[in-house]
């Protein structure tokens, strides 16, 4: 394993099978209020990333971004705007470094499981 691959390795701790519901949810970086964050695994790192993001009703931001990393969701509940399009519960998403995204906006709140990644 190259050394990149070990250092991303040790970007997130192991777990087995656990209930999250007592991990603190924190407002999420680069959103306005009402998006939350529940870190699973990784964090230090922005792009080695495993969350639940939240948005409560009317929730988003104004403006299309692009990172560095992979970034896959998955939309649990709700329904959210992306780019002006609406993807409900069940929507996935799968996004190469560099992709424009957004603006992001949830009428009626929405929940997504996100993984974000670096290759190489």
């Amino acid at each position: 394993m190259s050394e990149r691959g070990a250092a991303i390795a040790r970007a997130k701790a192991e777990h087995e099978f656990f209930d999250p519901a007592g991990l603190p949810w924190a407002p999420a970086p680069g959103f306005g209020p009402g998006v939350w964050q529940q870190v699973i695994a990784g964090g230090a790192d922005e792009g080695v990333t495993t969350r639940f993001l939240r948005f409560e009703a009317g929730a988003g931001n104004d403006r299309a971004v692009t990172h560095d990393f992979w970034e896959e969701i998955y939309v649990v509940a709700g329904e959210l705007e992306c780019g002006g399009v609406l993807y409900r519960q069940g929507c996935v998403a799968v996004r190469p470094p560099g992709m424009p995204h957004g603006p992001f906006r949830s009428a009626a709140g929405a929940v997504l499981f996100e993984v974000r990644y670096r290759v190489g």
